[in-house]
């Protein structure tokens, strides 16, 4: 296991290499060119700029998170073939950097969903909230404003201003994608890329759609494990697998996460662990990572991805806002470096408990 952490890039994070570097056990960041167009080609001279500095610090790049994926990929549009080209190219740079894992999603128009992204707790922080009723109760075209007053000043993955400025153009190229048809524009892509995968070793990680069921009448098709066989199935490459998010999977609470863990032994590629609590169904907060602060059992998870052989990256996913820091909701230093060294204690008493 190797314990990394999200970095989102000079210029673009309140969080520095400086600071990663002190915290005890990470090992490298997971980072991305965070300014790049979804569909264009990534220069070598620009990821191996990246990958200099973060290396300058004592670090590496242990894999990339996201090489965004065009719509007309997503929705099957007559271009794709020329934006999956871009994507082999991006892939290629990749490899011949030494960069061997990308996690990437499928999620049309959002790529994630919530509610507010400030909710405040009992003990005083701030955590990403997410609530049915609320949501239902948005128009779609309207949410970008909402959620930027809550940004702290950073642009949101996911939620860039020039993308959110063509939503309702991105709703309508939707408009006759179904669930079926967005999981045969997955395969279609997949089986695209896998050669270049197979030729430098790149472990393709989708993540799982947050929250897990369809937002604004837009499909879903990584939601559970019964669709993330099907995927692993529909394209059966080593190298195409998973991002296991216990978030956006424990986001529904029919989701058994050990079980999930189980089903895509030798797929996971990567994992995001942090945890929520369940108010009730359609309505969640985030927590701290300590399994008594949320919902999911921690120790269970991580005892589950040891017993299955898991060797790839961890990283601490979303953190509260403690201690008056100014961050990208979800992303600052503080809690997440507190989720780095719990998580690297539950891994430990595994290990020791129960050696390979």
């Amino acid at each position: 296991m190797k314990m990394t952490f999200r970095w989102y890039g000079k210029g673009f994070d309140s969080v520095t290499l400086e600071q990663i570097r002190q915290i005890p056990g990470v090992k490298g960041v997971i980072t991305t060119v965070y300014d790049s167009v979804p569909g264009e080609a990534w220069t070598q001279e620009r990821v191996h700029s990246i990958r200099e500095d973060v290396e300058a610090h004592g670090l590496e790049i242990s894999g990339i998170e996201s090489v965004n994926i065009h719509d007309d990929i997503k929705t099957g549009s007559p271009r794709r073939d020329e934006y999956i080209e871009n994507y082999i190219k991006t892939l290629e740079v990749l490899g011949k950097e030494d960069i061997h894992m990308v996690c990437y999603n499928f999620m049309p128009v959002f790529d994630w969903t919530r509610s507010d992204l400030a909710k405040v707790r009992p003990d005083g922080s701030t955590v990403l909230a997410y609530d049915q009723s609320v949501i239902d109760q948005i128009n779609p075209e309207e949410m970008f404003s909402s959620l930027d007053k809550k940004s702290n000043g950073f642009v949101l993955p996911g939620w860039e201003p020039e993308r959110m400025a063509r939503i309702k153009e991105l709703f309508d190229a939707y408009k006759n994608v179904d669930e079926e048809t967005l999981f045969n524009n997955l395969v279609y892509f997949l089986k695209a890329i896998m050669p270049v995968c197979d030729k430098y070793g790149i472990d393709m990680a989708i993540h799982p759609d947050d929250p897990a069921w369809p937002v604004f009448n837009l499909p879903r098709i990584i939601t559970g494990k019964e669709k993330i066989v099907r995927m692993l199935k529909a394209v059966d490459n080593p190298h195409n697998g998973i991002t296991l998010c216990t978030g956006s999977l424990g986001s529904n609470p029919d989701n058994d996460l050990c079980d999930i863990i189980r089903a895509c032994k030798g797929r996971i590629h990567f994992a995001h662990l942090r945890n929520l609590w369940h108010e009730k169904p359609g309505k969640f907060q985030e927590a701290a990572h300590l399994s008594a602060d949320g919902t999911f059992d921690m120790y269970a998870i991580t005892k589950t991805l040891y017993e299955t052989g898991f060797d790839g990256c961890i990283r601490p996913d979303h953190g509260r806002a403690i201690w008056g820091e100014v961050a990208m909701p979800g992303y600052g230093l503080y809690d997440r470096a507190l989720g780095c060294a719990y998580l690297n204690g539950l891994w430990e008493a595994v290990s020791k408990e129960y050696p390979r």
